[in-house]
């Protein structure tokens, strides 16, 4: 009797510890790149995805704060150190730091944003990725249609495929628009120099644009500011920063970096983890698209075509262009 009771208590601890282990909520981090994680953009956006994972899943959410390129590493093994159960690099200059990281620790989760290693995709990491050009596209098509002087402004954080899918579906949305467009593009070369993007959108207002886009991350705050100071137009990039300056940002081109994070995280928990693959978010999927504010910044008859225009694209009725040489076959084709 004393031995089955004796059972019986072993027994009861072991359930009781594996019903504890199965409630204890995932633990779900990422490490910002140097823009930090109050870009008003990117980073942003991705802290948003994980306090949306924290409130509607129950997973822990945490962030390390990238200062300088070096620091990539370093908090990526702190968070390692942690036991979170998804570590997430947010941004291309983190593949290096991500990839190294996932080849040291193979039995740790890793997913990274704009980012794919292709067919060399670690089974432990998941690369995300965007059709920022049909967002793009629809903030151009707007750009030049509520453009007074037929001059529009991009500027660029850096020039690296993830930003020339904002420009060259920008541009081509534009051109779509208007043919005769003039679309005035410079890099800054940084996406934290608030300063400079203020300087170049300055110098493009005094070249006749009363339009500048940016997807520069904090870049944008000056671009956004000029356009403030001199009653010009902008457009803001990865969420909807009319909040910046109400009366200028008639739109903005939104990539849902926090959607796609949330999703993610959602399969993890769902035991649906895509590791070794790359997902590409767009359009159809809710992920790129205008923010919500432009309805109350353009016209109710330009708002019904960008409608039918996402439609088409949606569809797959208009092929829009993410490269150089994906543009410069389109614009010779609307010649």
């Amino acid at each position: 009797m004393k031995f089955q009771s004796v059972i019986l208590f072993f027994a009861f601890i072991i359930t009781s510890s594996l019903s504890v282990a199965a409630q204890k909520p995932l633990r779900v981090a990422m490490v910002t790149d140097v823009g930090g994680v109050n870009d008003q953009s990117f980073n942003q956006s991705a802290w948003e995805g994980l306090q949306k994972s924290k409130k509607d899943l129950g997973v822990k959410a945490s962030y390390q704060e990238s200062k300088q390129d070096a620091d990539y590493q370093a908090n990526l093994e702190t968070l390692y150190d942690a036991g979170n159960d998804l570590i997430w690099g947010i941004g291309f200059k983190m593949a290096d730091a991500v990839l190294k990281a996932a080849k040291q620790n193979p039995k740790q989760k890793y997913a990274i944003i704009d980012y794919s290693f292709g067919d060399n995709t670690p089974p432990n990491v998941i690369g995300v990725m965007f059709k920022a050009e049909e967002g793009a596209f629809l903030a151009g098509y707007i750009s030049a249609k509520m453009s007074k002087t037929n001059t529009v402004g991009f500027i660029g954080g850096m020039s690296v495929p993830i930003i020339h899918s904002f420009q060259y579906g920008y541009k081509a949305g534009a051109k779509y628009a208007n043919k005769k467009i003039i679309i005035l593009e410079q890099y800054s070369e940084s996406f934290t120099d608030a300063a400079k993007g203020k300087a170049i959108a300055n110098q493009m207002i005094s070249k006749n644009a009363d339009v500048v886009f940016h997807a520069a991350g904090a870049v944008g705050d000056g671009v956004i500011e000029a356009a403030k100071e001199k009653n010009k137009m902008a457009v803001g990039v990865d969420r909807d920063q009319n909040y910046l300056a109400p009366k200028n940002v008639i739109t903005s081109s939104m990539k849902r970096v926090d959607n796609a994070i949330f999703e993610v995280v959602k399969d993890l928990k769902n035991g649906t983890f895509k590791g070794g693959t790359t997902v590409n978010y767009g359009l159809k999927d809710g992920a790129v698209d205008i923010a919500p504010s432009t309805s109350q910044m353009i016209p109710a008859a330009l708002l019904k075509e960008v409608s039918e225009l996402k439609k088409k694209i949606a569809d797959g009725k208009i092929k829009i262009p993410s490269d150089e040489k994906g543009y410069a076959a389109y614009a010779k084709a609307l010649k």
